[in-house]
């Protein structure tokens, strides 16, 4: 077995401009298990053009990280523990943008506002799926972005999920981050808003990670645990706070029909 890799543009992209050959290398191991079940030792060498103990030093990090594992019968390594980690992880979030999709569509269909799934990743909203309105003034769809949970209203949604404990680890300073004028920047007025978000069921941003935007969002669990977050944005000047009580009683429902498809 003889590798055919080049410096030319793979099937994933052009190569780096500054390769670091061993990471390379240990790459290139991991996508041979995308074609064979196990690599041999001297399969590695001769694969990569290296010393049977270079391959066995990039084996045995592997090994301790726990991408591969060594078949004790044969000493054969195999894919180990974390690469199913990582793939199941991976196939769980697009299940749960393919359930959320039609909740979000409904949600979408209701208000014509922009709406957005979201996760939240220790002290980040990380969005992660939109909708974007076709309004002529609307709020830009967040996909992809990531935003300190304290300044969204889908972060402090998911925030209020935590215990007391919980959100003193993520938070353990009594200053946090600021995108406006109006973000929460102290964790005893985000502990103070969390309260308010528990009571009434959903949580609210008034211009507090952009200006001009608000929103409403209400938070599910999924069924690891992870926390998830809805909410409709919507430009401040069409905010008003009989729209924003209609918007979090349709936000609890589609949380309810959503939370219903985890389980």
């Amino acid at each position: 077995m003889q590798s055919t890799d080049t410096d030319t543009e793979s099937k994933y992209g052009p190569p780096p401009q500054y390769r670091i050959e061993s990471v390379d290398n240990a790459l290139r191991l991991l996508l041979l298990f995308e074609t064979q079940p196990s690599i041999r030792l001297t399969d590695a060498s001769n694969y990569l053009g290296v010393a049977s103990s270079t391959a066995h030093r990039l084996m045995g990090m592997l090994l301790y990280r726990g991408f591969v594992r060594q078949n004790p019968a044969t000493r054969a390594y195999e894919p180990g523990q974390a690469l199913s980690s990582i793939a199941f992880a991976i196939r769980r979030q697009v299940d749960i943008r393919t359930l959320a999709r039609p909740v979000l569509e409904q949600l979408f269909q209701k208000t014509r506002e922009t709406v957005h799934f979201a996760r939240l990743e220790r002290t980040d909203t990380q969005f992660i799926d939109a909708i974007e309105s076709s309004r002529a003034v609307r709020v830009g769809s967040r996909q992809g972005v990531t935003l300190p949970a304290n300044c969204t209203a889908t972060g402090k949604a998911m925030l209020s999920r935590l215990t007391h404990e919980q959100l003193r680890a993520l938070y353990p300073n009594k200053e946090l981050p600021r995108l406006t004028a109006n973000s929460i920047t102290s964790r005893v007025d985000l502990e103070a808003e969390l309260s308010e978000i528990r009571r009434i069921g959903y949580a609210t941003s008034r211009e507090e990670s952009e200006d001009g935007v608000t929103s409403v969002a209400v938070a599910i669990a999924g069924p690891s645990g992870t926390l998830y977050g809805i909410n409709v944005s919507v430009p401040a000047h069409r905010m008003s706070d009989q729209l924003r009580a209609e918007l979090g009683e349709m936000l609890r429902t589609s949380a309810e029909d959503l939370q219903g498809l985890l389980l």
